[in-house]
This record gives structure tokens, C-alpha cells and sequence, in this order.
């Protein structure tokens, strides 16, 4: 599911302040990049058996390496999916339970209002 409530998509950051606000918050960028993209993940637990919800933000380098921490990242809307064990992550639309979105909410909520000081930064350049 496609979260757009935000204004989080297309905001353009630096790759390392990125990274670090994202990882404040519980997402993880573990092996999931290469050289024109980055992928932060948020493992969200269930008391359903064999099904965990991962919360996404995905970015794409519009300039410099994402291999070598160099890269400056425009965001994509924020993508809710549901883990299936032991298929994968399907990101189309699901019934979410209502605590789980309220979670995504928040998280991208505070994750918004902590890259507000980082897109100034980059406008006044």
C-alpha cells in the first residue's frame, strides 16, 4: 500500500543525514541499495502467526553513489506491505490492522517533521 498522506516523497536529501534520521526511527538499510537506489525498511512485529509488516522508504540517487555514501537522495512514497513466510513482502493493497498503520503513521509522521531541517538546508544551497 502506497502511503501519500506524507510530504516525505521527493524530498531530496544527502545520503548520510538521511540514513541517520532513518535509523533514529527503526528503519534499517542493511543490503538493500546499490548504486542508484537505497531501500530503509521498518520491521513491524504481529501477534499473527508467520506474518510481520515491513514499512518502506525507498530513494533513488539523482546525483553521486549510493555505493559509496556519496549520493543525493530524492525519496519515493513510503510503501506498507505484508510479509508473507515464506514468499516475501507484498506491497499491493492488504487489509492492514488499524495498530499497524496507525504505527506507519506516526513513524513517518516524526521521520517527516526530522528531514524538514535537512531540506532547508539543501534549498538554502
Amino acid at each position: 500500500m502506497e502511503i501519500t498522506k506524507f510530504s516525505i516523497d521527493e524530498t531530496v536529501v544527502k545520503q548520510q543525514p538521511l540514513t541517520h534520521v532513518l535509523e533514529q526511527n527503526g528503519f534499517v538499510l542493511a543490503g538493500q541499495w546499490d548504486y542508484e537506489r537505497a531501500t530503509y525498511d521498518l520491521k513491524i512485529e504481529s501477534p499473527e502467526k508467520n506474518i510481520t509488516y515491513y514499512l518502506r522508504l525507498r530513494g533513488i540517487a539523482i546525483e553521486g553513489d549510493v555505493d559509496k555514501g556519496t549520493a543525493l537522495i530524492q525519496l519515493l512514497p513510503p510503501l506498507l506491505g505484508k510479509h508473507y513466510y515464506p514468499h516475501g513482502v507484498e506491497y499491493g493493497d492488504e487489509d492492514f490492522p488499524n495498530n499497524v498503520i496507525d504505527r506507519s503513521e506516526r513513524v513517518l509522521s516524526k521521520v517527516e517533521e526530522d528531514l524538514q531541517q535537512f531540506k532547508e538546508e539543501q534549498s538554502q544551497q
